[in-house]
């Protein structure tokens, strides 16, 4: 077989068997297909696209590229939750111990951030002592023991997904749906779990900014995780503006503690609740999606899903005392306004500008060298639909300092007041 016949049937369209793609994966993650040729496929991907079956047998194919986590060790159904990355969203942080608080076993492996959106594990090590390294006989075993564990990614689970994403995003190849499907899913599919669910964001925050395009990614992700036995949901979420009111590392931990607690955004629990219920109903704890949302409610009000956070806190190496006292959490040396300058109703919040204000701020990568500061971010004060009155705080820059004003100016810029009130749509769609 050669690289070179590879590239040329997709090319000029024509569908890739299952040993043609295995062939170019395991050459390409061994070194004997050079980057150039691999380069050239993704192009062709790109161009020509890919079938549900090609995009299946891509994500199988990088999946066994390398380790794959058992998880037959746990009784019972595992359960995991990918999302495509937004502004504010730290649903993990809520949604994972509100499950686990259930007995449903929830196992995540995790990534850091880059760019605007935070990545779960650079919140979470705003907890003084929080480990994300534990190797995975820890993981399995922690996951057994406490119900939940969210860790980073072991150095050679799906080894070609890190070296393709590595050349995609230097050949711009990034935004192929059948790429981004196969990438997501591999690691998916090598992380273990029998339950998914996909949170795909649509809008200006996120990656996919139409809900045609999103619908196209999530079906595919979907049908991959079908095709490969896995019971699979993909819930499609408004990312026009930030979710729940704060962006930035610690600020994100303290708001999913007080959601725990009882007193978080709505738009966040709603959307915890939501996830929550499919995977709750899917593993058999209700029958009705209708129950699971009341009970979790239930866990909420009595305590039960913050002990299961501080367990999980304490188990990973955490100091599990910040959740009971969020002024442990590294504090910002000022917090400023950001003021109306007339009255109305907030018809829009750009995400993706009050994303690019928090990274400023230095609660982002621009690379990946670059060091987080865990203190500083935004905290909305209106959402959309919300009244203001001129002169009312927007949102609060929280900075240590570096591009405060800037960082202002974006935070102004996003939102939008106009004289009439809009009501915005949280869930856009569910597919199963």
């Amino acid at each position: 077989m050669l690289m070179t016949d590879i590239i040329e049937r997709k090319r000029d369209g024509y569908k890739l068997s299952k040993e043609e793609i295995e062939f170019f994966v395991k050459g390409y993650t061994e070194g004997s297909i050079p980057d150039y040729q691999a380069s050239a496929l993704c192009m062709a991907i790109y161009l020509k696209g890919m079938d549900d079956e090609e995009a299946t047998a891509l994500a199988i194919a990088m999946r066994d590229s390398g380790d794959k986590m058992d998880l037959s060790s746990i009784p019972g159904k595992k359960v995991d939750k990918h999302s495509t990355g937004g502004v504010g969203d730290k649903t993990s942080l809520v949604l994972a111990p509100l499950v686990a608080s259930f007995g449903l076993k929830f196992a995540k492996m995790s990534g850091r951030g880059l760019g605007h959106t935070g990545g779960t594990l650079d919140k979470l090590e705003s907890i003084n002592g929080y480990n994300i390294g534990i190797a995975p006989e820890a993981f399995v075993n922690q996951v057994k023991n406490v119900g939940m564990a969210i860790v980073g990614q072991t150095g050679n689970l799906t080894p070609a997904d890190k070296k393709l994403y590595a050349l995609r995003d230097v050949t711009a190849t990034v935004s192929s749906i059948p790429l981004i499907a196969s990438s997501i899913m591999s690691k998916k599919l090598a992380a273990g779990a029998d339950i998914i669910v996909l949170d795909v964001k649509v809008g200006a925050g996120a990656f996919m900014k139409t809900l045609d395009d999103a619908r196209h990614l999530a079906r595919l992700m979907v049908q991959i995780g079908s095709n490969c036995g896995r019971n699979m949901t993909a819930v499609l979420t408004n990312m026009e503006e930030p979710l729940g009111l704060a962006v930035g590392n610690a600020l994100e931990v303290i708001e999913a503690i007080n959601t725990l607690k009882g007193h978080g955004p709505k738009d966040l629990l709603d959307l915890c609740l939501e996830i929550g219920s499919y995977q709750l109903t899917d593993a058999g704890i209700f029958a009705t999606r209708e129950e699971a949302k009341a009970a979790m409610r239930e866990n909420i009000a009595n305590g039960k899903a913050l002990a299961k956070f501080k367990e999980f806190v304490a188990a990973q190496g955490g100091d599990a005392s910040f959740a009971d006292d969020t002024t442990k959490f590294a504090q910002a040396k000022e917090i400023l306004e950001v003021k109306a300058d007339k009255a109305g109703y907030v018809s829009h919040i750009d995400a993706l500008a009050i994303g690019h204000a928090g990274m400023l701020l230095g609660a982002g990568r621009e690379t990946m060298a670059d060091v987080i500061d865990p203190a500083v971010g935004i905290v909305l004060n209106k959402k959309v639909g919300d009244k203001v009155e001129k002169g009312e705080a927007l949102c609060y820059v929280y900075t240590n300092g570096k591009n405060t004003k800037e960082s202002m100016e974006r935070a102004f810029n996003a939102f939008k007041i106009s004289s009439e009130h809009t009501e915005p749509q949280l869930i856009l769609d569910v597919i199963r």
